[in-house]
């Protein structure tokens, strides 16, 4: 990086400093020295190279040896004369004695019995040199026992938004430094953080025209800008106050620390809008470094890369060139300390903490620094600002284009490397460069794209499984037993069945729905028990392997100790602002602001109300579409019966699947008007409840949308499912929705088909429609705000504008990623066994999904702000619900909307074919009912030549005793169905639970390869300060040899 102009002025002002504090020190030094007078050296001119501590002492002895000897002759001149008291004076115990006071009771010893005081003096010392130490250079034993007393406090104002921060940290620098060693080799071979700040803050003419639009730097070409504000000047009652509120704000910014650097609307392409690039210096970013808890490198790993696998080789196509895969090498990690900074491998300062650290540092000031007072609170922080427009945007920088590298100075383009590797659609079957997300845009985000790809990883294997099941399904389509004689003239073609509605439809024959039934077969085979079992110990296998990875990442992103009040726990500042108590928390022993929870339960009660309120709307939601498909089957069937031209279409395009059809894209339009209303209303009852931290609030907000959108994604599929047609009567004795709208009935063939084109087009419309909005939706905010912008075109367009002009991620975007992912895996799991192809139509989806969040985030978003995170918080609890009610569903499923167990109940007990066991079942399957019984009011107008139809359900035929009733077999068959439940589930969480035990939460390798990093760190640690122990030790003895040594000179002198 190029100096500044003026580097050579500032070079000379540095050295004129080093020069004062010299001569500061080498005064504070001769304070120290007993019986010495200090002089005045202020006049001698010291050469460079000549600063070191011994050469000056050196050099002061052989100057003040003459005159040594004329202050001792005055001292006994002037002893001599000194006349005692009446009252002599008390005798000092011999450990506070001084030894040159000895002097004054010379004369009355004779010469040969005298002893020399330097000598006692000496001897006594010694004994007690354990126990005292002279130094005049910066110990680690002195160093740390201030820093312990001062660290916490420092640390917990920083916390609270303290803007003094920074101030105690120099003045402890400055205490410090007051016993320090001027002359020490860092500070002849390094500038002090004080000095780059003085290097930097040199005025250097900004010439705009000569400075590239890509620059991520202030006007001097060196602060690099962390952190961008924009605000744009308003003509209302309220432009003075938000005026005041900025002005303040940044002034408190400034006295953090942070180096602000104001562009004038002027200057901006628009002419309205004023831009706050802020700078974070070496000193802030220790110091808050510390404060977070942040780990940094203090040497390199020489752990041996994992083993490859067998097989590795095959999958080169899919792997990314290593120096994107891992951009750094591994390193033993600590602690970040500002006290031990020689600990850590700090090559240079400028790129030592990663860009996301540097925004995540500035972050973290900005949202507790105060701006105001007002009514008696305390007001402060960067969101409260934002929601009341005094600032429009507050945003990290991009590191540069995304279609072209960065040039010198700026450092490495991190973004154009992401868009060439990572946001690109034609590298979807690449792996991800996981580590280069982390390091740019942080570990949250970065555990989302991890989750994310593991799971598209899974659903491969469920999707190959899944997808033999259809094909299985789809070669023995015609071999069917159940749908020939559906489509069989001679059978289904004879049996006429009972109207499907009241009045306006008509009798109807069996094979009119042949087409459907061979549908039917497609996804309701024997197959289908073996895929929900599979998919079952799936959803296990997935879960175990995800805790695996996620241990894993856990060690490789040094994780494994975090802690989540380092970030997630830390109070809300509008908690904090909120809260008129303050309670002394039991663990740390210290005054936290505290909330009754008696002001929290209305907002309780009301939050509940209006989750409920909102689920019932869902419910009466799909009640009024149920209502619509028995309305539009009753117009439908009419239609077709009346016209003969649609006699054909009737054959494919039965009333039952037409109303199927429309009734879910209906739902579908439903649920996605709901969800958006859902969303905004659910994220203001979260706020009204004041969370007390990040973590309270998230829950909260996870819990309301996930209840919310189970119930409006899911709905419909359950009542599909398990309500519809179980509790419709029978001919004669039908139920009614409010006595109104005769209840619905399930296809011959069963309700199974009809689940699947429900599960097909919600789960099929919410991906396609998730995609488009994601998107088009910030593509067309972008381009329509470029284009509003560009009024002048010879404007600079800098890369702070740039920036300015996409759209913003948002606190929350990151939850709706996986409230989307969770949802699709609610389909995959909960309903999959009516549908085999879910698990291929997730993974077609989520290879989509990655290349189009990437996309999103590199090219159309705001950098977001870079936050920790270690797991996938609470979705994890979600997702092992999920798969505990997967089991459950899936095997009602089979039992109950599925038509396997009425079939193996006939081929074991009441076939009476033995070569063809199937044969007759559907003739079974379908009871008995007497035309003359039906009632005037639902019998059809035309009457037929025959007196009995058939409809679906195991009951006794009309000349029975008990006609009407249900048969033996309807119980038999129950009773399978329930035993099939039992069974099925004891099976499956049986091997679950086996798996699990099996399977370890943390790989073996890991365990080791964490046990060998803690002891390698603690090994380094010690190893350091037992090196900074001995060079004190040493300094501290040949101090105290030069102390005795001169004492021994002046003894002489004096003799």
């Amino acid at each position: 990086m190029a100096a500044p102009a003026g580097g050579a002025t500032a070079g000379l002002e540095v050295r004129g400093r080093r020069r004062r504090r010299g001569k500061r020190g080498r005064a504070d030094w001769r304070g120290q020295l007993p019986d010495s007078d200090s002089g005045d050296l202020e006049g001698e001119e010291r050469e460079p190279g000549d600063g070191h501590p011994l050469r000056i002492r050196d050099k002061y002895w052989e100057g003040s040896q003459a005159r040594h000897r004329e202050r001792v002759t005055k001292r006994k001149a002037r002893d001599s004369e000194q006349v005692e008291g009446p009252y002599p004076l008390e005798k000092k115990p011999k450990c506070l004695e001084i030894p040159a006071r000895a002097e004054t009771k010379e004369k009355e010893i004779p010469q040969k019995e005298r002893r020399d005081p330097w000598k006692d003096y000496y001897l006594e010392q010694r004994v007690r040199s354990p126990k005292v130490r002279f130094s005049i250079c910066p110990r680690a034993g002195r160093s740390s026992l201030c820093s312990a007393n001062s660290v916490s406090v420092i640390n917990e104002l920083a916390k609270m938004g303290d803007p003094l921060v920074l101030e105690m940290v120099r003045e402890e620098e400055r205490r410090t430094s007051r016993t320090a060693d001027f002359g020490s080799e860092t500070n002849e071979q390094s500038l002090s953080s004080r000095e780059t700040s003085f290097l930097i803050s040199e005025d250097s003419t900004f010439k705009k025209d000569k400075q590239s639009k890509d620059s991520i730097f202030f006007r001097d070409g060196i602060r690099q800008i962390d952190f961008v504000l924009s605000y744009v000047d308003e003509v209302k009652k309220e432009a003075e106050i938000k005026a005041e509120r900025r002005k303040e704000f940044e002034q408190n910014l400034r006295k953090t620390g942070l180096e602000l650097e104001i562009e004038d609307k002027m200057n901006s392409e628009d002419g309205k809008t004023y831009f706050v690039k802020i700078h974070a210096p070496w000193e802030v970013l220790v110091t808050y470094a510390e404060v977070l808890g942040m780990k940094m490198p203090i040497k390199e790993s020489d752990s041996l890369p994992p083993e490859k696998l067998p097989f590795s080789c095959m999958l080169g196509p899919l792997k990314l060139a290593r120096g994107v895969k891992h951009p750094h090498p591994e390193y033993y990690t600590a602690q970040f300390s500002r006290h031990r900074q020689e600990l850590f491998l700090i090559d240079d300062q400028s790129s030592f903490f990663p860009s996301s650290s540097r925004n995540r540092i500035v972050y973290y000031i900005l949202s507790r620094c105060p701006f105001a007072i007002e009514d008696g609170k305390k007001k402060f922080g960067i969101e409260r600002l934002l929601t009341s427009h005094t600032y429009s945007s507050a945003y990290p920088l991009h590191d540069g284009q995304y279609w072209k590298p960065s040039e010198p100075p700026n450092p490495v383009n991190e973004r154009y490397t992401l868009f060439q590797n990572w946001a690109r659609f034609s590298y979807f079957y690449k792996e991800q460069p996981l580590d280069l997300i982390r390091n740019y845009y942080g570990e949250k985000i970065g555990m989302y794209f991890v989750f994310l790809g593991f799971y598209t990883e899974m659903l491969f294997v469920a999707a190959v499984v899944g997808l033999a099941c259809f094909i299985y399904g789809l070669f023995s389509m015609n071999s069917s037993p159940t749908s020939n004689e559906i489509c069989d003239p001679e059978v289904g073609g004879q049996i006429i069945m009972c109207p499907l509605c009241d009045a306006v439809c008509d009798y109807w024959r069996l094979n009119s729905t042949c087409l459907a039934s061979k549908f039917s077969y497609l996804f309701d085979n024997e197959s289908t028990v073996f895929f929900a079992i599979f998919m079952g110990i799936w959803v296990t296998l997935f879960l175990e392997f995800w805790k695996q990875r996620q241990a894993r990442l856990e060690y490789e992103w040094d994780l494994v100790d975090f802690e989540e009040e380092q970030q997630q726990l830390q109070l809300r500042p509008e908690f904090e602002a909120m809260c008129k108590h303050r309670k002394m928390n039991p663990v740390t022993k210290e005054m936290e602001p505290y909330m009754p929870l008696q002001s929290r339960i209305p907002w309780y009660f009301l939050s509940g109300a209006t989750v409920t309120l909102w689920m019932a709307l869902v419910i009466a939601c799909m009640v009024a579409v149920i209502v619509y498909r028995l309305s539009v089957f009753a117009t439908f069937a009419s239609f077709v019966e009346s016209d003969a031209s649609l006699k054909q279409v009737k054959s494919f395009l039965t009333p039952q699947i037409t109303t199927a059809l429309s009734g879910s894209c209906l739902n579908f339009i439903v649920i996605l008007i709901l969800n958006f209303f859902y969303e905004k209303i659910s994220a203001w009852i979260t706020k009204m409840e004041i969370p007390r931290t990040y973590q309270e609030y998230e829950s909260s907000l996870t819990l309301k949308m996930f209840l919310f959108q189970f119930v409006n994604f899911y709905s419909s599929c359950f009542y599909v499912a398990f309500f519809k047609g179980k509790f419709v009567g029978y001919p004669g004795k039908y139920t009614y929705l409010f006595n109104v709208w005769r209840s619905e009935e399930c296809d011959p063939a069963g309700c199974l088909i009809e689940l699947t084109t429900q599960l097909t087009i919600i789960m099929t419309g919410k991906q396609i429609f998730g995609n488009i909005q994601e998107a088009i939706y910030p593509l067309t905010l972008n381009w329509w705000r470029r284009r509003k912008a560009r009024t002048n075109s010879e404007k600079l367009y800098s890369r702070w504008e740039q920036d300015h002009d996409l759209e913003t991620f948002g606190s929350l975007g990151l939850f709706y990623e996986y409230l989307e992912t969770v949802i699709q895996f609610g389909f995959v799991t909960l309903f999959v066994a009516s549908f085999p192809l879910a698990p291929l139509l997730a993974l077609m989806n989520n290879i989509i999904e990655i290349r189009v969040d990437a996309w999103k985030l590199t090219t159309q978003y705001r950098r977001p702000v870079a936050a920790k995170a270690h797991c996938i918080g609470v979705w994890q609890d979600i997702l092992y619900a999920m798969a505990v009610l997967s089991v459950a569903t899936n095997a009602f499923i089979v039992a109950y909307t599925s038509d396997i167990i009425p079939r193996l109940v006939y081929y074991y007990a009441y076939s009476t074919n033995a070569t063809d066991p199937f044969k007759g079942y559907v003739n079974n399957s379908l009871s008995m009912f007497l035309v003359a019984d039906l009632p005037n009011n639902t019998a059809p107008s035309e009457k037929r030549d025959f007196t009995t139809c058939r409809y679906r359900d195991y009951r006794n035929p009309p000349d029975h005793e008990q006609k009407y009733f249900h048969n033996m077999q309807f119980w038999h068959v129950l009773a399978a169905k329930m035993t099939f439940i039992i069974v099925m589930e004891h099976i499956v969480f049986l091997v679950k639970f086996l798996l699990a035990w099996m399977i370890p939460d943390v790989p073996k390798d890991v365990l080791e390869r964490i046990k060998r990093e803690k002891l390698m760190t603690v090994k380094i640690i010690h190893d350091f300060e037992l090196k900074k122990l001995k060079e004190n030790l040493m300094v501290d003895s040949s101090e105290f040899a030069k102390e005795v040594i001169l004492r021994e000179n002046k003894v002489q002198l004096a003799n």
